[in-house]
């Protein structure tokens, strides 16, 4: 699953506020604010649809195995 971290970054990446993911993904903001500072366990349904949003904007997100360093990250597609 993503991280807080990756969700962060992927919308740094793409120049997204969280207002932006909230309409993307139909996350509410308040809960993209806790998931990004950590204060919750989403649900699994909850972060695929924040990591489909991201997905139809060209993010691709990277297990640990897949970056050189071994941490996860994004890139774009």
């Amino acid at each position: 699953m993503i991280t807080p971290a990756q969700i962060r970054a992927a919308r740094a990446l793409i120049g997204w506020k969280q207002s932006d993911l909230a309409s993307a993904s139909g996350v509410s903001e308040i809960s993209i604010k806790n998931i990004e500072r950590g204060a919750t366990d989403p649900r699994g349904s909850t972060l695929a649809s924040i990591q489909s949003a991201f997905a139809e904007a060209g993010v691709v997100f990277l297990d640990p195995g897949d970056v050189r360093d071994g941490g996860h990250g994004v890139r774009l597609r």
